[in-house]
């Protein structure tokens, strides 16, 4: 934690280092639950609404009922980002962590009867990729996607993906690239992207990919941009071939993979198009900033 002195907890907000959760809460016992992960770019929430779809999505998909308005999600994350923006002015970027689990109950492995859900949230610092990141990428190595069958909901059980990406640091690289069946599915923590002959594609969504936020704003700006770009199924090979490839998620943003299991992807450096992307992306977060849009 850096700079986190508030938290919200099932209604309260109180300081962090007096937030108590009960050891017998389903989301300790089992991982039953979901989280979501809000950017904020100069005070405001990057896709709000976006953010808060994705959340009542994952919340039916568990038959969680959703214990709060979209107003009062509003509300509450906002008094959050105020009280990092009134305590500490120098920064600009922050991150909104929300979990809800189904709550607390006598181990059992069926749902239990009527409890309310444990609802805990924070805002804190955002991370920052270092510059020679953007200019010359990080590295990537391919895994087979070894993950349960329903990627698309945001649950905090996560013991595969943190399998998957701790192979990927003890490869000393920044991601691991996931393949089921010879097809791309995403990486351990991000989406992913990649350029063929200046085309730009990613998996469609479905059941085994997270719908990013981010990724989706990418795809939105391909085509407002009307840059040539198309949702589709990615083969292995076609990922090894590709000219460049991305990672996207709403704490990297967009970072260019440059190589792939030891091998330069094209030139080794960050490619023409990523380039292009990368200050379309800027300007509208730049947009965010001076809360022309949301």
């Amino acid at each position: 934690m850096n700079n986190i002195d508030l938290v919200y907890l099932d209604g309260k907000y109180l300081p962090a280092n007096e937030a108590k959760i009960s050891p017998f809460d389903r989301g300790f016992i089992f991982g039953d639950g979901i989280y979501e992960v809000i950017p904020v770019f100069g005070g405001h929430a990057f896709r709000l609404a976006e953010h808060l779809q994705r959340l009542t999505n994952n919340l039916a998909a568990i038959s969680i009922t959703n214990p709060n308005t979209q107003d009062q999600w509003t509300g509450m994350i906002n008094k959050l980002i105020n009280n990092v923006v009134t305590n500490f002015p120098d920064i600009l970027d922050q991150m909104v962590y929300i979990q809800i689990t189904r709550g607390v109950a006598p181990r059992d492995h069926a749902f239990p009867g009527n409890i309310p859900p444990t609802v805990f949230a924070y805002a804190d610092t955002a991370p920052i990729a270092k510059p020679e990141y953007i200019e010359h990428g990080v590295s990537a190595i391919t895994c087979p996607d070894n993950r349960w069958q329903r990627c698309e909901i945001k649950a905090t059980s996560l013991l595969a993906n943190v399998l998957l990406r701790q192979q990927a640091a003890e490869e000393n690289v920044t991601e691991a690239i996931l393949i089921r069946d010879n097809f791309l599915t995403e990486g351990a923590a991000s989406n992913i992207f990649i350029v063929k002959n200046k085309i730009i594609r990613t998996p469609p969504k479905g059941e085994q990919i997270l719908p990013g936020i981010t990724r989706d704003l990418l795809v939105e700006l391909i085509d407002k941009h009307k840059l040539s770009g198309e949702e589709t199924m990615i083969t292995e090979q076609d990922l090894l071939d590709a000219d460049e490839i991305w990672m996207t998620s709403s704490v990297k943003e967009i970072l260019p993979v440059t190589r792939l299991n030891g091998k330069k992807v094209g030139n080794g450096l960050a490619g023409p198009v990523y380039k292009n992307m990368l200050d379309i992306y800027r300007a509208y977060k730049q947009s965010i900033r001076n809360g022309s849009v949301t």
